[in-house]
């Protein structure tokens, strides 16, 4: 008897488009930061509704350089999420601050506006919020709290392309918000990122220090009649700008993205009409302000024993399944903070299970999935 394929948690959609597009940046000699790039921030921009864009090589990257654009300073705080990837607290401790903890909301596990005020202090310079599985935050009561202390809010939007908050998408909410382009994310470009903001000395800031300081880019100095080989570093940058290749195919996948999105919330809402039924299955939400992008399907289950057991029953059933995530604040580098206590965060985490979710998982193998999950005993 043949042996399933395992259905993986995550996997791209990408089709020949990305592969000519690829071609024809490889035949044009220009492969590096140049037109593609400027190209896919100006289309970036216009899906999202920012005035500016700037791409860089990963989200964490533009995680740092819009942390780094409030000059932070060894004692300054910034909150954030501990459900989350670690790239959000680990830009926050490479500006040499502090990565400082809030608990999540029980049902979206994005930051809880109701316990935010108690973790600001004199030493907060900003609120660093998460949109977790492409579920928003509540953007207004976040911005509200920012506003009151005088401190303002960015987003982690890396699981949010192409979501929406009243009717905004994500990244043009007034806010500097962050991107990923990572292989598994929904606008999937190998790796990449973006930061968009609505301040054109912010936006010039933001291109200068992705290329080291540099003030003039390669591609810019190489426009004129003549090459110009001069430049001048004026400031410490970081090496983070993107390249042409993956502009290229972030060009092809934001022309797709509304389609696999819909294509995610499709097969969102058949996981939801056929587990409602399973008793010890707790469905995800999506608040009546958000539009979610549907980055993660993630499931809650009664206890850690059941998420464990039912991870391995799904492996056996050749069925991927992850956990998304492991609150940071108990990783052994966080630790070496002082011990703080976010019972929701360490509650939740140990309960939730993130079941296969990308736009060409086919009904066939999301049925396996379902028929899997009802034939579990806990």
């Amino acid at each position: 008897m043949q042996k399933k394929k395992t259905i993986p948690v995550f996997r791209p959609s990408f089709g020949k488009e990305e592969v000519q597009a690829v071609a024809r940046v490889l035949e044009s000699g220009w492969a590096g930061l140049g037109p593609k790039t400027a190209e896919f921030e100006g289309a970036f921009s216009e899906f999202v509704k920012a005035p500016y864009s700037v791409a860089v090589n990963s989200c964490t990257s533009a995680l740092h350089c819009a942390l780094a654009t409030l000059d932070l300073r060894p004692g300054d705080e910034v909150i954030t999420s501990p459900i989350t990837f670690v790239s959000s607290a680990h830009a926050i401790a490479y500006c040499g601050a502090k990565p400082v903890f809030t608990d999540v909301e029980p049902d979206t596990l994005n930051m809880d506006p109701t316990k935010l005020e108690k973790v600001i202090t004199k030493r907060t310079r900003a609120i660093l919020c998460v949109h977790y599985a492409g579920h928003p935050c509540d953007i207004s009561r976040l911005q509200s709290i920012a506003a009151s202390h005088k401190i303002p809010l960015m987003e982690d939007a890396a699981h949010a392309c192409g979501a929406r908050y009243k009717g905004t998408p994500i990244g043009g909410t007034g806010n500097l918000t962050c991107f990923s382009f990572h292989a598994v994310k929904n606008l999937a470009c190998g790796d990449g990122g973006m930061v968009t903001a609505f301040s054109k000395q912010t936006d010039r800031w933001l291109r200068k220090m992705r290329w080291l300081g540099i003030d003039k880019s390669t591609w810019n100095r190489a426009l004129g009649k003549k090459y110009s080989w001069y430049y001048s570093v004026t400031d410490l940058g970081f090496k983070y700008h993107m390249n042409d290749i993956t502009a290229a195919i972030g060009l092809v996948q934001l022309g797709k993205l509304e389609r696999a999105n819909c294509k995610r919330r499709r097969l969102v809402e058949n996981y939801n009409r056929e587990l409602s039924s399973v008793p010890w299955i707790t469905l995800p939400v999506e608040k009546e302000y958000a539009r979610s992008s549907w980055h993660i399907y993630k499931i809650e289950v009664p206890t850690r024993r059941i998420r464990e057991k039912l991870i391995r029953y799904l492996n056996g059933n050749a069925v991927s399944a992850g956990v998304h995530y492991y609150p940071i604040h108990l990783h052994d580098f966080y630790q070496k903070q002082k011990r703080i206590c976010l019972p929701v965060a360490e509650e939740k985490w140990q309960k939730i299970v993130t079941l296969p979710l990308f736009p060409d998982l086919s009904r066939a193998d999301q049925e396996r999935i379902i028929h899997a999950l009802k034939k579990f005993s806990v």
